[in-house]
This record gives structure tokens, C-alpha cells and sequence, in this order.
């Protein structure tokens, strides 16, 4: 009997064992991967260390903390704050760290004595205090507080919303920039290189805006919306305001203090010059001619040859060193006048100049910092060295189109005197030229069927393409199939017609057909590369063009809402009887609604503020950043695109080269839209970028009103005395009265408090806009400042239809 209860006894245990390994684990396997939440630490709870895999989190779960691994040290951990329950794939945002500089290994400890002793293994932020039955919990703000000490008053790199900020300290991880007192500071000098106007910021709100001291506010381009948010002072000295996007689960930047990052202190060593490009959005460090890198890791550069008695000068255009020991600021009558002062003086190790005919003369001493090249500066450096140095500059682009060359007489000998042999030579010559001509037909024609041929294959294999950098080339094949051969029409322009389109990957597109354009293959490649390159949130994006059969067309991404002036040119019935008719033909106003039906939705004031911010920024983007100096030469509300959200996109920028002479010539010299040009597009004066702002300060006065600026609806206003920024004028600063410019339809939700603030900037930056004389009007950067409330705008002047001197006005 016992030996079947020994044999039954085996398989038993077997199955037993597997049964307690298959129940553990899964036990140990979800201990590994989800960690222990607690909501609070005290003296009662062991000592934390890394490897408990435990963190601590808010109330709301917003936030949590805990050992985080180091990104500078391998193996060790620092115990940080970051926000919790966000994307899987998203890395994690730490916004405050105790030990950043001393990471912990395993073995680090965190506890809490039964004195109320918070002790740490490492050098930390914590505080000190000792408090009896203190906690370390985390509040819903994200705020880590032990009794009264708390985080929010010890910050690292980042701010939080709600979180108090003035008088505040941060700094970056890399310890090389700071923010305090709302300056940007470079540490190594103390060099401050951007500061907040009218004010210090107080706070980041829930609502995405930058409050100051007083009235002035600065908005994230996200306003409004329900997003997480964190201001970080970021290593590359910049000071950003990060949106966490839950639909694509990452931290993207909504605003930011500085949009050319080479005017950041520090961004190269010294002797260096920092290039911006614009497509990757970073930074490179380059010597200037005469100078190589040092063996150092801060980009750096030296002198290949020591200066001796006897120096000379190269000029490095577009080049700007905004730093030095002393950077005597003189005025000069012209070039020699300014090199003289340079030459004087020992330590002088160059000079910076404008053409402008200002007598612009800075003189660089003893150092060469903060060095950066942009077009949008104007000026030409002068840098000094010694007369042996064989190096020549390379930063060209000014200079060169200054430079004049002298007459050369040239004599010819006087001619043979005819002979005998002319007929004879006269028949040589014809016979030899005939043969030439008809080896040269022959040989052109052999060339032009292997091109052909060539050409084709090369299509066929998808070979004839841009650069990796540059826009897809599309056949014409292609487009006509995305668009059902061009059959659905959806705008028209001086340009081309547009039509809408799909392409084989699913991608809505707008097609453009130009028409009339100037050049060659080669020329439309390259200023379509151009555009291609100009990357700007507020720039309709090109995705590819196609050039073959004669046909010149540009691909670019399809943006739903089309174009502004659907949304703001479209009469209102106000009332329903004739006595409202009749107040109606009463009313002083030029810009009196009609009755028509509305199809679209009205743009309320936010929207049309951030639309104005938009355009205003977009605008100033191709004056003052890109690589390629860009006017656009018809800015006016057909050319301002809406997307979903209603976000800007300006387009047809840059196809101005494109056109044909006897096309961009169509009345006297103006380029652009009657009703929208400048007046310097009428005279003489040369054409500068401020055509540009005279044109947007027309739409943005447009945007507050409602209604076209030469449109006149109203029989109680003479046909020559009609000018919509004199009449605008008029109403605000005569009369007190700035509800008579609003649009009508959105007039009733005009709220003083509210909305004054923003429509008064808007007013009052498209009146300086407006401006007859183009040396008056703001460049594009500044009026974007103006309409975001960090620059202080003074009353205008009225602006007037005609020039007149200033004697006259």
C-alpha cells in the first residue's frame, strides 16, 4: 500500500512547483514595471533609495517625484520633479532637481529622522529646517514642500505656472546662463544680453500668457488653450515657454525670448563668429579670416600671425561684434575718417561701419566678442591684421557691389589697304564659316537627341531632382492627376490660378500655376529652392514645384479656411426696418454694412489680434532673418491664409523674381495691389522693406474695422476726402470715440476692459505703419513687439493720402 502513495506522490509536487513559479511571476514582473505610489514621506517610512523603484505624486496626479537616472553621469540618479502621466514615448520633463551636480549611486539614501530631519546622501536644494512630524509631499502646482520649505522658492532651470517669478533666480543645467530680474545673463562675464521692456515678469498663468508689472503681457502662441506648460531656461541661453500636445505626445515651444539665437552672449568663444541657419534653427562657430580654432572645447579661435608694425584691414560683411572691453561708439565722416580713429589707437583690433551716410563708426578695443554674421545688421566689420596675413575674406555680399572700375582706352590699328586678294579671301572665309556652321547644326542636333534621351530616362528613374535639401519635383503627369486635371478651382491671383489637389500619399495640396514667369530652368530652380527654405510657422510651406512642357508650378500645403479677406469683407444687415436703414445712410461712418448673407463665422477680437501677431511676425521673419533678404511686394488679406484653428499663413512670398518685367510694371513703377501699395511706389524713392510695413499697416487697420480701406459706403463722406487711416484717426485721437472703426458685426462684444488694451496697439501700430515717409514707419521686428505689448508706443502722427513736406503738414 505504501508503494503507490510514494509513486502518486512525485507528478504532485511537480505540478505544485510549477503552479507557485507560474503564480510569482507575474507578481515580480508588474513590481518591476509599475512602481510604488505613495502620496506622502515621513519619518515612520524606511529610507528611499533608487532601487525601490518608488516615486511620489500630487493629489490630482499632475506631478510626481523620486530618483530620476542622470543624463550627465551613467549609473546614477538624481531626485527630481517631473511631470507624471503624460505620453509613453514622451521623455520625461523634470522641472526641479535636488542634486543636478551630484548624482547618487544605488546605495544613495533619502529619510527623514524622528527629530523631523530631512537627510540626503549628496549635496542638495532641500532645505534645512527641523521640524517635528514634517512631511515631504508634493503639491497639486508641483511644488515639493518638507514643513515651510518648499521647491518653488529654490528653483533650477524651470519655472511652472502660478509659480512667483520676480526677484527669482534660475539657471541653466549647463551653469552658463542665467535669468534674474527678467535679464538673460551669460555667467562666465555677467554679460546680460536680453531684458524683459515695460517691466519684470511676475508669472507664467494657466492661460499661456507672460504677465509683467502693470498692464504689459506677453503671449504663447497656444493662448487660451487647457495645456501644460513650463518656462525653461534651456542651455543654448534661451528662454522658452514649452506646450506639452497630447495628440502628438511632445513638448513643443510656443514662445521664446530670442528668434536669432547667435545675439545669445556665449553662444562662441572668443575671436568667433556665430552663424544662424535657418532651416535647422542652430548655431555654428567659424574664425574669421586670419584666426583658427584653439585646442579648446569653447569654439575659440587665435591669431595664425601677431600683429607687428604694420597692419591692414579685411572687411567681413554682414559681420557684428557685439562685445568688447571698450566699444567706443564715434561718428565719422567716411570710411578713411573712421579707419584713422581704428589706427590710432594700439588696441583697436578693428572697426564696424554702415553705408547708410549716418557717419556710423564703432571701434572695436583690446577684445573680439559676442561676434555673429547677419544680413539684418547692416554693417560691414573692418577686422585688423598683420600686413603679412595671406588669408582673404570670405564674408562677402556688400563691399563687392561698391566697388568701381576705371576706364581703359583701347586703340585698333588702323585697317590694311585693300588688295587683289579680297574676293579671293572673302570666298575662304564663307566657305570655312559654312562648314563651321553646318558641323556645328550637326553636332547641336546629335547633343539635343541624346539630352532627350537622357532626359526621359532620368525622369522615368526619378533622377532629374532637387537637391536633398531642396522641394520634390513633381511631373506634370502627376499634378494633373492630383488635381483631376485641374478641375476644381479654388482661388485666383496676379500670379496664377490655384487648384486644389490630392496627392498619392493622401496629402491635400494647393496647386499654383504660374503664369508669365521670367528665366530659365535654372533660374526657377534656384529662387524656388529659396523659398523652399523659408521655414516660419506663419509661412504657407512649399512641398515641391514642377517644371516641364513649358508649364512653371508650385506645390504647396493646402490650408482649408482660404483666405482672409472671405472672413472680413462681408456687409451685415443692421436691424430689419427702414428706420434702422435710414440711421444707417445718417451715419458718419465710411464703413456702414449692407445687407448679404453670412456663409462664414465672424473672427472674434483674440482671433483677429493672434491673426495680426501672426502675419506681424511672418513678415518681419523674411525682412530680418532669413538667409535671403525677401520683400514680399503684396501684402493684403487675399494673401493671408487661415488654417483649421484659424492660424495665419502668409503666402506668395517671394515670387516676385519669378514675374516678367512688362508683368510687375502695370501702372508708372508700383509692384503690388492698387489700394495696398506704399507711396514711395509712386515717387522716385528707392523701395525698402518699409513698402512692406506700409501695406500690412493697411491690413491690420482692415482687420479692426471690418472693411476694405478704399471701399466708401456711405454718401455722407466726399469721394476725396475718403482715406481710412485719416478717417481712423480721426475717430480715436479727435474724437475719443474708438467704437466707430470696429467692425459692426463684432462691435457688441467689445468689452473696455477686455479688449481696449489690444485694439488700442493694433490702432496704434498700423497708424505708425501708415506713415507717408518710409524713414518714419517701424521696421517689421518692431511693429511685431509693438502688437505684443513689450515695446512702448508713443501717439502717431495722422497719417495723410498724399506726401507733403514737413513744413506743410
Amino acid at each position: 500500500m505504501e508503494a503507490p502513495s510514494s509513486t502518486m506522490s512525485l507528478p504532485t509536487s511537480i505540478f505544485f512547483f510549477f503552479l507557485v513559479i507560474l503564480l510569482f511571476i507575474p507578481q515580480f514582473t508588474s513590481s518591476q514595471q509599475h512602481p510604488k505610489i505613495i502620496h506622502s514621506f515621513s519619518s515612520s517610512n524606511p529610507p528611499w533609495t533608487p532601487t525601490q523603484n518608488q516615486i511620489l505624486i500630487s493629489p490630482n496626479s499632475t506631478f510626481a517625484a523620486g530618483f530620476h537616472p542622470s543624463d550627465s553621469a551613467p549609473n546614477r540618479f538624481v531626485f527630481s520633479v517631473w511631470y507624471y502621466n503624460l505620453s509613453s514615448h514622451s521623455p520625461r520633463a523634470v522641472v526641479w532637481s535636488a542634486n543636478e551636480n551630484h548624482p547618487v549611486n544605488s546605495s544613495g539614501q533619502l529619510f527623514i529622522t524622528p527629530a523631523g530631519e530631512l537627510n540626503f546622501t549628496a549635496p542638495s536644494g532641500f532645505g534645512t529646517a527641523r521640524e517635528a512630524k514634517a512631511k515631504l509631499l508634493i503639491h497639486d502646482n508641483g511644488s515639493l514642500a518638507f514643513g515651510r520649505w518648499e521647491s518653488f522658492s529654490n528653483p533650477t532651470d524651470t519655472i511652472l505656472p502660478l509659480q512667483p517669478i520676480n526677484g527669482t533666480i534660475i539657471t541653466s543645467k549647463n551653469g552658463k546662463f542665467k535669468f534674474l530680474k527678467s535679464n538673460l545673463i551669460f555667467a562666465e562675464k555677467n554679460d546680460s544680453y536680453w531684458t524683459v521692456n515695460n517691466g519684470e515678469i511676475l508669472m507664467l498663468d494657466e492661460q499661456g500668457s507672460l504677465n509683467q508689472i502693470g498692464p504689459n503681457v506677453m503671449y504663447c502662441s497656444d493662448y487660451g488653450q487647457k495645456n501644460l506648460r513650463r518656462l525653461v531656461l534651456d542651455n543654448d541661453g534661451n528662454l522658452r515657454v514649452y506646450a506639452f500636445d497630447r495628440n502628438s505626445g511632445n513638448w513643443t515651444a510656443v514662445w521664446q525670448a530670442i528668434y536669432q539665437l547667435c545675439h545669445v552672449h556665449g553662444a562662441c568663444g572668443n575671436n568667433s563668429i556665430c552663424m544662424y541657419d535657418v532651416v535647422t534653427a542652430k548655431t555654428s562657430c567659424v574664425c574669421p579670416p586670419g584666426f583658427r580654432k584653439k585646442t579648446s572645447s569653447d569654439d575659440s579661435c587665435e591669431r595664425k600671425t601677431t600683429m607687428s608694425g604694420k597692419t591692414k584691414f579685411l572687411s567681413l560683411d554682414f559681420v557684428n561684434f557685439t562685445g568688447g572691453a571698450n566699444q567706443t561708439d564715434l561718428k565719422a565722416g567716411n570710411f578713411t575718417d573712421c579707419r584713422k580713429k581704428c589706427l590710432d589707437e594700439k588696441n583697436c583690433l578693428g572697426f564696424m561701419m554702415k553705408y547708410d551716410g549716418t557717419g556710423y563708426c564703432v571701434l572695436q578695443l583690446e577684445t573680439l566678442d559676442y561676434g555673429f554674421w547677419s544680413p539684418g545688421t547692416e554693417t560691414v566689420m573692418f577686422l585688423r591684421v598683420d600686413s603679412s596675413e595671406t588669408d582673404v575674406s570670405n564674408f562677402t555680399g556688400m563691399t563687392g557691389l561698391m566697388k568701381t572700375s576705371c576706364p581703359v582706352r583701347i586703340s585698333l590699328p588702323p585697317p590694311p589697304k585693300e588688295s587683289k586678294a579680297t574676293a579671293r579671301n572673302i570666298a575662304i572665309i564663307t566657305t570655312i564659316f559654312a562648314a563651321e556652321l553646318i558641323s556645328g547644326v550637326f553636332f547641336f542636333w546629335a547633343f539635343l537627341k541624346k539630352y532627350i534621351k537622357y532626359r526621359d530616362m532620368a525622369r522615368t528613374f526619378g533622377l532629374e531632382v532637387m537637391p536633398a535639401v531642396g522641394p520634390k519635383r513633381f511631373s506634370f503627369s502627376e499634378l494633373k492627376d492630383a488635381t483631376k486635371d485641374f478641375s476644381e478651382k479654388i482661388g485666383r491671383g496676379g500670379y496664377g490660378d490655384v487648384y486644389r489637389g490630392k496627392l498619392s500619399d493622401g496629402r491635400s495640396v494647393a496647386v499654383k500655376c504660374l503664369k508669365n514667369v521670367a528665366g530659365g530652368d535654372s533660374e526657377f530652380w534656384a529662387e524656388v529652392t529659396i523659398i523652399a527654405r523659408m521655414h516660419h510657422l506663419n509661412l504657407v510651406r512649399l512641398w515641391g514645384f514642377c517644371a516641364e512642357k513649358g508649364k512653371r508650378i508650385l506645390v504647396y500645403e493646402y490650408v482649408p479656411n482660404g483666405s482672409l479677406d472671405k472672413f472680413l469683407f462681408r456687409p451685415v444687415l443692421v436691424g430689419g426696418g427702414s428706420s434702422d436703414k435710414t440711421e444707417s445712410a445718417e451715419s458718419e461712418s465710411p464703413i456702414s454694412p449692407q445687407p448679404e448673407p453670412e456663409p462664414e463665422p465672424v473672427l472674434d477680437w483674440n482671433i483677429r489680434y493672434r491673426i495680426a501677431l501672426g502675419v506681424a511676425r511672418a513678415i518681419a521673419y523674411l525682412h530680418e532673418e532669413c538667409l535671403e533678404w525677401v520683400l514680399h511686394c503684396d501684402i493684403k488679406p487675399e494673401n493671408i491664409l487661415l488654417g483649421d484653428d484659424f492660424w495665419p499663413k502668409v503666402s506668395d512670398f517671394g515670387l516676385a523674381k519669378l514675374k516678367k518685367k512688362e508683368e510687375i510694371m502695370t501702372m508708372s513703377r508700383f509692384r503690388g495691389t492698387p489700394g495696398y501699395i506704399a507711396p514711395e511706389w509712386m515717387r522716385a524713392d528707392p523701395i525698402t522693406p518699409k513698402a512692406d510695413v506700409y501695406s500690412f499697416g493697411l491690413v491690420l487697420l482692415e482687420i479692426v474695422c471690418g472693411a476694405r480701406n478704399f471701399d466708401q459706403c456711405t454718401s455722407k463722406v466726399d469721394s476725396d476726402l475718403w482715406f481710412l487711416p485719416s478717417w481712423a484717426f480721426d475717430k480715436v485721437y479727435k474724437e475719443m470715440n474708438v467704437e466707430d472703426i470696429l467692425d459692426p458685426r463684432i462691435k457688441h462684444s467689445y468689452d473696455t476692459r477686455a479688449h481696449f488694451e489690444m485694439v488700442n496697439r493694433m490702432v496704434k501700430t498700423a497708424m505708425w505703419c501708415l506713415q507717408d515717409r518710409a524713414d518714419q514707419r517701424p521696421s517689421m521686428g518692431k511693429v511685431a513687439k509693438m502688437l505684443e505689448g513689450t515695446v512702448e508706443i508713443i501717439e502717431p502722427k495722422r497719417p495723410s493720402i498724399f506726401y507733403l513736406p514737413p513744413e506743410e503738414q
